[in-house]
């Protein structure tokens, strides 16, 4: 049962509330503001929660177990905190988000009733719905490692042991052109191998999406200019002249640690693990099953 200080009980107890909500939303990159539905600025905890006209919660289902309680908020986007663009840049992607009940009259009187996670936002004609999701959700996501074929690590992380930040590995560039979507044009990468970003990552160093991490999934040649082609669609967001280093990419097989970045024995994957396809296989006269290694 959740419990509450005395001076919250009694202003509750007293019949007549002034209570009002608060929200003080806390993003991946640091940065940290305070909302509240209240028509004045309130102060708490050393941060200002300004009014958000049109910001409200929705009804919360709290659940049994282990289940995920999940909420959202409500409103039209016209604090300058909070602008269409940086929603649709995913800057508010798995923010916490910390839910109160305050006596506008005497902030001291106030209660925490949430602490959730920002999931899926939705944006419908400048009116946006961010949905919640309370601490169980948490336990969704893998722990520990997977026993695949694919190596679990990733490209440059401690347990890799490769240096990225080496020139070998990265190259900054401008945005010579932007063609379609999600692809730009760059300088030629003859310094290169070809496919040798594919599957790696840029990160923007200037312009809309500056400080953004985009996966990158084509690497081509054409007409004396390289094509970045990159997983989510980046041209309403990037011009002309806008810089990104973009580094090296890795599949994660056994082959390419071989080949590409001579790691092997770094490497995090387990590739004699005979996958679907081999136990619905049938012995047939020229195949050997003869429990010898599938990758050598």
């Amino acid at each position: 049962m959740r419990e509450f200080s005395s001076e919250f009980n009694a202003h509750i107890g007293s019949g007549e509330t002034s209570l009002v909500n608060c929200w003080r939303i806390s993003r991946v990159d640091g940065l940290v503001f305070g909302f509240t539905d209240h028509d004045e600025k309130l102060v708490f905890e050393g941060l200002e929660f300004l009014p958000s006209f049109g910001l409200d919660s929705g009804e919360v289902a709290s659940k049994l177990g282990s289940q995920v309680d999940s909420s959202e908020i409500v409103g039209i986007i016209s604090s300058s905190a909070i602008s269409e663009a940086d929603v649709l840049l995913g800057k508010y992607d798995n923010a916490t988000v910390e839910s109160f009940k305050v006596n506008w009259k005497d902030v001291s009187v106030r209660a925490l009733l949430r602490i959730d996670s920002v999931g899926e936002i939705t944006r419908v004609d400048g009116v946006f719905r961010l949905e919640l999701r309370s601490s169980q959700h948490s336990m969704n996501v893998n722990k520990g490692r997977v026993y695949q074929s694919l190596c679990d690590s990733y490209l440059g992380s401690a347990k890799c042991s490769i240096d990225i930040d080496l020139a070998v590995y990265k190259s900054d560039l401008t945005v010579l052109a932007i063609e379609g979507r999600q692809n730009i044009a760059v300088s030629l990468l003859s310094a290169f191998a070809d496919n040798w970003f594919t599957f790696g990552y840029g990160v923007w160093t200037s312009g809309k999406r500056a400080g953004k991490k985009d996966d990158i999934i084509l690497q081509r040649e054409s007409n004396n200019q390289s094509i970045i082609g990159f997983v989510e669609p980046v041209d309403e967001w990037v011009e002309i002249g806008d810089q990104i280093t973009i580094f090296a990419g890795c599949d994660r097989r056994l082959e390419t640690c071989s080949d590409k970045f001579s790691n092997v024995a770094n490497f995090r994957g387990c590739p004699h693990i005979p996958g679907s396809d081999f136990v619905l296989r049938y012995p047939r006269g020229n195949k050997e099953l003869d429990g010898r290694v599938l990758v050598s």
